[in-house]
């Protein structure tokens, strides 16, 4: 394994294909590179059964197996922001590489695969997964940020309009009142809002 980061803890896998001579084959490899496989399934519902107990660092599926698609079961645990998906199949048709794309899939490697491929796709997989969960906090900080200054902007406008405040004023009042009890500005700002509201 080639990241630092990855080298301190053996990485949790979970594998699912509908041939089991595949699986074994897979489990064997993981296993000779360090990894721990901690479950394995033959269908896609068994896998998102175990994906979902188990939450595993990663996930390898096949695209092609009974109940459930690999690529369904990617799109399941990709909305459910559980492990990323690296998938492993002897298909390549440009619609399911679409599909896949659009279910969330960091990874895609072609049956028959050589060992020396398995550590850096597994990585790459890794290392796009990372870049997702880091977009969507700081999305989430975004938005936040901005349901704040929302929030300070109305409150703002309501201490100016009830104490003939100043912009400068209201916002030190806030920030005061913030510092005093020890909430946020926002929690501060709506507590204001609902007072005036009432």
């Amino acid at each position: 394994m080639t990241d630092t980061s990855n080298q301190n803890r053996q990485l949790r896998i979970v594998i699912a294909d509908d041939e089991p001579v595949i699986r074994i084959d897979l489990r064997n490899t993981l296993e000779e590179l360090g990894y721990a496989v901690v479950a394995e399934a033959g269908d896609g519902q068994k896998a998102l059964e175990a994906i979902r107990a188990l939450r595993p660092d990663v996930v390898i599926l096949d695209i092609k197996m009974p109940l459930m698609d690999g690529i369904d079961v990617a799109r399941a645990i990709h909305a459910e922001q559980i492990a990323p998906v690296l998938l492993l199949t002897a298909y390549t048709e440009a619609d399911l590489v679409h599909r896949a794309k659009d279910a969330g899939v960091y990874y895609y490697l072609v049956k028959p695969f050589k060992q020396s491929e398995v550590v850096p796709a597994i990585e790459i997989t890794l290392s796009r997964w990372e870049e997702h969960l880091a977009l969507e906090r700081e999305a989430r900080d975004l938005e936040d940020k901005l349901e704040t200054r929302k929030s300070v902007d109305r409150a703002k406008g309501i201490l100016m309009d009830q104490y003939g405040l100043k912009e400068q004023e209201a916002f030190r009042r806030i920030q005061l009142q913030s510092m005093n009890t020890r909430k946020t500005m926002r929690d501060i700002a709506e507590a204001i809002i609902l007072s005036h509201n009432v």
